[in-house]
């Protein structure tokens, strides 16, 4: 294939995944909106088990994830067993998942509760508590709705999974003011996992309909359910711990920015929203290069260079546009989310300084997927640990100097240290692959 074919393969797969992670995201803000009418109490409430969900949504990628790897691998090399084979480790997987998480969440849901919200009133604890007294059993819808969107990637069709988040979302936006006013908090839980029972069910159905899934389904597996099961967590193990130390990354960086102020926090907070904007596009192209990578290595095409260069292309190309945006219109887009004037200068100056993280960050991110599509998810990670690892201090640092800026600046040079890294990864495994395979 040529960079002209790549590129436009990546940004086809790349698409609709994206659209899916700004409807992810547009349903906790349904739910919030509508919830805060109810008071601090139920919006606390509901912000704590959208940041619960987020930590478990690292625990789904282990076999959604994975599943889409080997999914996509087997496409490529035309095996419909291998397929099965792949579909039937990411099932057991969450099979095995599913209920520690479910029972183990239901039964500390109060304790959950008050380790997130740090203590907490009454009031807010027990809401909190009621919340997740639906939303835990619900993890296993959600789960589910993981490993059918895995599915549907690996075999090729992103598509689906954004019509099916489109539709959880639009269910949502309609139960919600109905089933909040009647229940209150917990109408909202109802009406995250209702939705989203919808959408699996229609996923579910979509699946026996795909060409690719539909020829496995009828062949022998190409090993072992056991056998499945470990290759689908070895695959996946690494990218969901990649995936966790980045929101742990995350709230270290919430953690530095509280010493500068009540509202350097609240600058922080609304434009790290704007930010996600871009930020998902890099990861939409970080799953479309992770797509590719495995689909042509199946096909016995190795062709993580071209590959690579194109994903780096286009998410830089769109975090360049999204940096030259936010440059001339950050302070919009802060007063867009309703932040007053002191809280729109400190999130406009962020916003103007993110620039060059923004672009290193797309890089570094797209690359990834190369790495996790080829089978070296656990190189990016341990690449991620490093790059971590030195941002929260440079942060701490350098944000006692210079403020939000200085955070910019430590988040930008320890983006650059993990682009370099992978970068150098990158090279120095290519002839030792190459040698391998000679001898």
């Amino acid at each position: 294939m040529t960079g002209a074919e790549h590129r436009r393969t990546l940004i086809g797969l790349a698409r609709p995944v994206y659209f899916s992670l700004l409807a992810s995201v547009a349903a906790g803000i349904i739910n919030t909106v509508w919830v805060a009418r109810l008071g601090g109490d139920a919006v606390a409430a509901v912000a704590v088990a959208t940041n619960v969900e987020n930590v478990l949504l690292g625990v789904a990628l282990v076999f959604g994830s994975g599943t889409t790897v080997l999914v996509a691998h087997a496409r490529g090399a035309e095996d419909p067993g291998a397929v099965r084979a792949a579909v039937r480790g990411g099932l057991g997987l969450c099979a095995l998942v599913v209920p520690v998480v479910v029972a183990g969440g239901w039964l500390l849901r109060e304790d959950v509760a008050r380790l997130v919200l740090g203590g907490g009133d009454a009031g807010s604890l027990g809401l909190a508590s009621s919340y997740f007294a639906v939303s835990m059993p619900g993890m296993a819808v959600f789960f589910a709705q993981q490993l059918v969107d895995g599915v549907l990637k690996g075999a090729g069709d992103t598509r689906t999974p954004m019509r099916l988040a489109l539709l959880a979302n639009g269910l949502i936006l309609v139960a919600d003011p109905l089933l909040i006013h009647a229940y209150g908090v917990v109408g909202a839980a109802v009406s995250t996992v209702a939705a989203r029972l919808i959408a699996l069910a229609v996923g579910v159905v979509v699946t026996r309909r795909n060409a690719v899934l539909r020829a496995a389904a009828g062949a022998a597996p190409a090993e072992g359910a056991a056998a499945a099961v470990r290759r689908t967590l070895r695959t996946g193990l690494p990218m969901a711990a990649d995936f966790t130390v980045r929101q742990a990354g995350a709230l270290g960086l919430v953690a530095v920015v509280a010493r500068l102020g009540v509202t350097a926090v609240a600058a922080y907070a609304v434009a790290y929203k704007i930010l996600y904007v871009a930020t998902m596009a890099a990861y939409a192209v970080r799953q479309a290069a992770s797509i590719h990578t495995a689909h042509r290595r199946g096909a016995g095409h190795d062709e993580r260079r071209p590959i690579g260069r194109q994903a780096v292309l286009v998410a830089a190309a769109v975090a360049l546009v999204a940096a030259c945006a936010f440059l001339l219109l950050a302070p919009w887009l802060m007063r867009a989310f309703g932040a007053p004037p002191a809280v729109t200068a400190e999130g406009t100056l962020f916003l103007r300084c993110v620039g060059p993280y923004l672009v290193l960050m797309a890089a570094f991110i797209a690359l990834g997927g190369v790495f996790e599509g080829s089978g070296g998810a656990a190189r990016t990670l341990r690449v991620t640990l490093l790059g971590t690892a030195l941002q929260l201090p440079g942060a701490l640092w350098l944000s006692g100097l210079w403020g939000l800026p200085g955070v910019c600046l430590a988040m930008a040079a320890a983006m650059a240290v993990q682009c370099a890294a992978l970068a150098l990864t990158a090279a120095v495994q290519e002839p030792i692959t190459e040698f391998s395979r000679a001898a």
